[in-house]
C-alpha cells in the first residue's frame, strides 16, 4: 500500500547538531532511511526538524533537494528570521513550522501564535506541535488562535486523550507515529479518532525513533493494516497527509 510518511528525521552530522538534555542523536542519513523503509511503498513524506537541530535549516534544504518533489520540510523557525530567508525555505518545499513543547529546541511558546499566524498568512504554512496531550487543556486558549496545526505521536499520554478528541473534532491533524513513545495501546485510540474525523489521522514512521523506548518496525504498519478497512487505510497511510503537506 502506498504510504506518505508524515514524520521522520534526517540526522546528517555534516550539519550542526546540538545536545538536548544531554542527548546527541546518532547519524541517520537518507541512505539509512531508504534502507529501513525498503519494504514499504513510500511515495513521499515530511522531514521533521528535531530539538537537536535547533534553527539550522541547511540540513533540511539539502535533504529535500536529494529526496525530490514529493517530500516536504517542517522547520524550527525563529521569530526574528528575515523574510528573504523564509522565502528561501518556502521555495525549498518547506511548508510548516514546528514547536517542540516537549523538549525545546524551537521558538518559545510565547511566540507560537504570532509566528504561526505570520507564516500561515504569508506562506500558507501550518504549525506542528510536539506536545503532551495532558497539557492541551491549559493550552486551549492559545491553540484556538492558530489557524492550522497538527499534534505528534497521538498526543503521547492517555490522561489527556479527551482533549485530543476535542481537537480532532475541530479538524486538526493527529500523527499516528511513535508507538514506542505512548503510554496506551494505539489502535483503540486511533479508531476513536477516525470515527470522530476520518481526515485527522496521518501515519508516519518516526524514524529513526530517537529516544523512543521501542523503535519503529514494520510491525507497526502491520498492526494498523490488521485493524482498519481498505478505504480507512488509504486515508491514514496516504491521502490525509498528502492533502496536509501539498499546498494547493
Amino acid at each position: 500500500m502506498k504510504i506518505f510518511d508524515s514524520h521522520f528525521h534526517i540526522i546528517n552530522p555534516k550539519y550542526p547538531l546540538f545536545e538536548n538534555n544531554g542527548y546527541l542523536p546518532p547519524e541517520f542519513t537518507i541512505k539509512k532511511y531508504h534502507e529501513q523503509t525498503q519494504n514499504l511503498e513510500i511515495a513521499g513524506g515530511a522531514i521533521v526538524s528535531g530539538s537537536f537541530q535547533k534553527f539550522d535549516q541547511e540540513y533540511l534544504i539539502d535533504s529535500l533537494n536529494q529526496l525530490g518533489d514529493n517530500y516536504y520540510g517542517v522547520a524550527n523557525i525563529p521569530l526574528e528570521m528575515k523574510q528573504k530567508d523564509v522565502d528561501r525555505l518556502n521555495k525549498s518545499n518547506i511548508v510548516a513550522v514546528r514547536f517542540n513543547l516537549k523538549r525545546g529546541g524551537s521558538e518559545s511558546i510565547d511566540n507560537l501564535v504570532k509566528l504561526s499566524n505570520r507564516l500561515f498568512d504569508n506562506y500558507n504554512w501550518h504549525t506542528e506541535l510536539y506536545v503532551d496531550s495532558k497539557d492541551l487543556k491549559e493550552l486551549n486558549p492559545i491553540l484556538k488562535e492558530i489557524p492550522q496545526f497538527s499534534i505528534d505521536h497521538l498526543g503521547l499520554s492517555k490522561s489527556g486523550i479527551k482533549e485530543l478528541y476535542y481537537w480532532a473534532e475541530k479538524g486538526i491533524k493527529i500523527k499516528a507515529t511513535g508507538f514506542g513513545r505512548i503510554d496506551f495501546a494505539p489502535i483503540p485510540i486511533m479508531k476513536k479518532i477516525y470515527s470522530i474525523n476520518p481526515k485527522s489521522l496521518m501515519f508516519g514512521t518516526d524514524l529513526p525513533s530517537t529516544r523512543a523506548q521501542t523503535p519503529f518496525t514494520i510491525k507497526d504498519v502491520a498492526l494498523i493494516k490488521d485493524n482498519f478497512t481498505e478505504p480507512e487505510l488509504q486515508n491514514i497511510f496516504y491521502k490525509n497527509a498528502e492533502e496536509w503537506y501539498i499546498k494547493k
